[in-house]
């Protein structure tokens, strides 16, 4: 049977290619965004008609949709939505992801179980994404963890990348839970039976210990192939007595050969007791049991200041010793930055923004020269500091690299600058901020223009130096088929979209400081 959606143009913008999926909730197709050139992406769609469906469906949809566009935002490892709508033909709301090619964690763990190198960047990664939904999203003014509720193999997509080698995305955040100081208990059960916490098959409201026990089960299947709980039947009632009393399969009973460190065995096992209390109690103290065994085991090649590709356990190490130098800098070495530089000759005097390198102490670091009347530097002496990069692939490769200083009293200033990553110059600039992980942000007074008179540091979260390592070799292969000017406008857009997202994030961070690094 024929599907009427192919080759329609949703919204005036997505033109429907085929269909990739189909579940409970709703139809995935992939689709071309002909605003961005034919991007590919997929789109999501709620099954039935807003008019004929429950209102806490569509509510779930929306919520879905709005979850992981906050959350893939924070994390690589949480798949990405760009944008949502109701589509005018049919009354249907839908929304707007990534287009990812890759394989589902249950079909490769169902063709043979993990190594052990593997299985720990995987679940690392896994451990990264959930982390930064446990870690919540802003919500009428308060932080509100997400609670996933569906932690299972086929709902984890790998993605082979040539810069992160295999990346793991979360999928499917369709009945996660907004934990909320007044919402009332769940009072029923959703999830996958296999994987759930008893509390979770008591209806029980919530915490991240629930995701940590489905987390378990899983674990355990992608080191030997199979569950460690298994029911007699497929029915609730047999499975609520398999969680609530039958103790899991030991690795010996299940996979007499398989060789694990004692480690690897305990915190499985530790995720898979049967009280919330007696489990993890968060996804960090499973990270910092990774990290050694990691360490230990990893064969990939050491990371160096060329283009050759990263992990994300290499970076984070260089990235902890990037954070040391910022450190240094900002208490030691910052008077003898604004005292080095001086504003360039081929400049305006004028309100305005730009990179350029600079030299000091023998290294080329990425800085932001900003120009502003003197008072207004002075007003944000104290301040936080926020930075986001977004990519546009086509027509033209154009990264826009964003900068907010914020202040309690005298609000927010935006420094935008936009890189175009066919020049050589856009790709110096990407290149320096990606191997260094911050840049000073130079300012300068209208009034005094010879002298620097104030230096702000800025670091650089590690994902987002994995992001621009991606987007500058991408933009080597990458053709232009419009005027820069063209990708420059709508990133410029999508710039208008973000920015009271991102202003509403860095006014629930904490009271201002001059030494404070917010990426």
């Amino acid at each position: 049977m024929s599907d009427s959606n192919i080759g329609r143009l949703l919204g005036k913008r997505y033109e429907l290619q085929e269909i990739i999926g189909t579940g409970a909730m709703g139809r995935v197709y992939r689709a071309n965004d002909i605003l961005l050139g034919g991007v590919p992406v997929a789109v999501k769609f709620l099954t039935l008609s807003t008019q004929n469906q429950d209102l806490r469906v569509k509510e779930r949809f929306e919520q879905e949709a709005k979850t992981c566009a906050l959350l893939g935002q924070k994390s690589i490892h949480i798949i990405r939505v760009m944008d949502y709508g109701v589509d005018d033909e049919n009354h249907t709301p839908f929304y707007v992801m990534e287009y990812l090619q890759g394989n589902s964690l249950s079909n490769i763990i169902r063709q043979q179980p993990l190594s052990l190198p593997r299985f720990l960047s995987m679940v690392r990664q896994i451990c990264l994404g959930l982390q930064c939904a446990h870690d919540g999203i802003l919500v009428n003014d308060k932080i509100c963890p997400i609670i996933h509720r569906d932690i299972k193999p086929s709902n984890m997509l790998l993605v082979q990348d040539h810069t992160f080698g295999e990346l793991v995305k979360v999928l499917d955040f369709g009945i996660a839970k907004l934990v909320q100081s007044d919402s009332n208990h769940t009072n029923c059960y959703l999830g996958t039976l296999a994987y759930s916490a008893p509390e979770q098959i008591d209806g029980q409201e919530l915490d991240n210990r629930a995701d940590i026990y489905s987390l378990g089960v899983m674990m355990f299947e992608m080191l030997t192939g199979k569950i460690p709980l298994v029911a007699p039947t497929n029915s609730f009632g047999a499975w609520y007595k398999v969680h609530h009393y039958q103790q899991p399969r030991s690795f010996a009973e299940v996979a007499p050969n398989l060789q694990l460190p004692p480690q690897v065995e305990n915190l499985v096992m530790s995720c898979l007791a049967k009280a919330p209390s007696s489990r993890p109690q968060s996804i960090n103290e499973i990270l910092q049991v990774l990290a050694p065994l990691e360490e230990y085991h990893d064969t990939s090649t050491t990371w160096s200041h060329t283009d050759k590709p990263l992990t994300l356990s290499r970076l984070a190490k260089t990235d902890i010793e990037y954070k040391c130098q910022t450190l240094t800098l900002s208490s030691a070495l910052i008077d003898e930055i604004a005292q080095q530089v001086s504003w360039p000759s081929s400049k305006p005097i004028a309100d305005i923004v730009f990179p350029s390198p600079l030299c000091f102490n023998g290294k080329i670091l990425p800085a932001l020269w900003v120009m502003l009347p003197h008072v207004e530097i002075q007003k944000r002496v104290l301040c936080k500091r926020y930075n986001q990069f977004l990519f546009m692939t086509a027509p033209h490769p154009m990264l826009l690299w964003m900068t907010l200083i914020y202040n309690h009293q005298h609000g927010a200033k935006w420094l935008p600058y936009y890189l175009d990553l066919k020049t050589s110059f856009g790709q110096k600039i990407t290149r320096l901020l990606r191997q260094t992980g911050f840049y000073p942000i130079l300012f300068f007074a209208r009034e005094t223009p010879n002298r620097c008179v104030h230096v702000l540091l800025s670091s650089i979260a590690s994902t987002q130096r994995l992001w621009l390592h991606h987007w500058m070799m991408m933009s080597h292969t990458l053709v232009s088929s419009a005027e820069p000017q063209f990708s420059k406008t709508l990133l410029k857009t999508e710039y208008e979209k973000i920015k009271p997202y991102l202003l509403t994030k860095i006014q629930a961070m904490d009271t201002d400081s001059s030494f404070d690094f917010f990426t």
